[in-house]
Parts: structure tokens; sequence; C-alpha cells
């Protein structure tokens, strides 16, 4: 009876171990991933150097599940460029094109206006009320590149291609 209980109670403790090492490993990958998350956001100057489109707006430069690359630069803002920005009141950030960019020179005060590829009218219903420009702090940061079909792909519905170079030349289309 004793070589059982003992062989028991070997059996729990490697349970243990295993169930320690397991919480170990997944620890290092969260830990990983965070570490990666924050070297992305000091070598790119974005809050958040990754985001994935959500909506058709900007088709047929960016469709939905396409993954955009983000850089936040002390170069002024061109009409023409494409951010990412957030809107006071609302969680989820917009990929839209810069349409017009006013600085005026004695102040150094810069107005953005953006607008959906695919969009009618541009993104002054989408800021906050009673705000029709966006404010430079309010960019998340420029796109630079992207994966399309990214995330079509990992749930295998349609196959990726991959541009990583810059953004190709149908984006910047006017």
């Amino acid at each position: 009876m004793g070589w059982i209980a003992e062989n028991v109670e070997s059996i729990k403790s490697m349970k243990i171990r295993d169930t320690l090492s397991q919480l170990i490993t997944l620890g290092m990958i969260v830990s990983t991933a965070l570490i990666i998350w924050k070297a992305l956001m000091c070598l790119t100057g974005s809050e958040s150097p990754v985001v994935v489109v959500l909506s058709g707006s900007m088709e047929p430069g960016f469709k939905r599940g396409d993954i955009l690359f983000l850089h936040m630069s002390e170069a002024p803002f061109r009409a023409g460029e494409i951010v990412v920005y957030n809107v006071e009141g609302k969680q989820i950030p917009i990929v839209h094109r810069v349409i017009e960019v006013h600085e005026q020179e004695n102040s150094g005060k810069v107005d953005i206006l953006t607008k959906g590829d695919a969009n009618g009218a541009d993104d002054r219903s989408l800021y906050a009320y009673g705000q029709n420009w966006l404010k430079p702090q309010q960019i998340m940061g420029r796109a630079v590149g992207f994966v399309p079909y990214a995330v079509h792909a990992c749930r295998g519905s349609r196959s990726a291609g991959y541009n990583l170079e810059g953004l190709s030349d149908r984006v910047f289309k006017a």
C-alpha cells in the first residue's frame, strides 16, 4: 500500500508541475506579445501601430480585413495621406484620407478634414458634436503599409497577398 500512495503523490506533484509550467509558458507568451507591442509603439510613434480595416469606406484602396501598419512622424499632414484617427466618444478608430489641411501661419494651428474614398461626403458627420475639423492630436498614425485580406486569410476565406514595402499606387490615387 505504501508504494501505491507514493506513486499517487508523485503523479499529483507532476500534475502540479505541468500546470505551473503551462502557466509560466502562457505568462511568457503574453509578456512577449506586450513587449513587442510596446516596442512597435516606440518605433512607430503611434499608440496603435497596427489596425484592421473594419468597414468598406476606403474601398477600393482598402477592404474589410486588411491590416494597416501605422507610423506617426513630425512631418506636416498633407492632402492625400491616409490617416487613422480617434473621435471623442467613439472607441473604434477610423481609417480615412486627408482631403484638406488648413494651417494658420501666425499661430501654427492645424485643422484637418478627412473623407472615406467610398463615401460621398466628408467626415464632419463622424466627428464629435460641433467639431468641423480634426486636430493633429486626434491622429493616431499614417498608413505606411498594409497586408490585404489578412483577416480573411486567417479565416481561410481568401488568399493573402503581401505588400509591406508601402502602399500601392491604387491607394494614393486621389
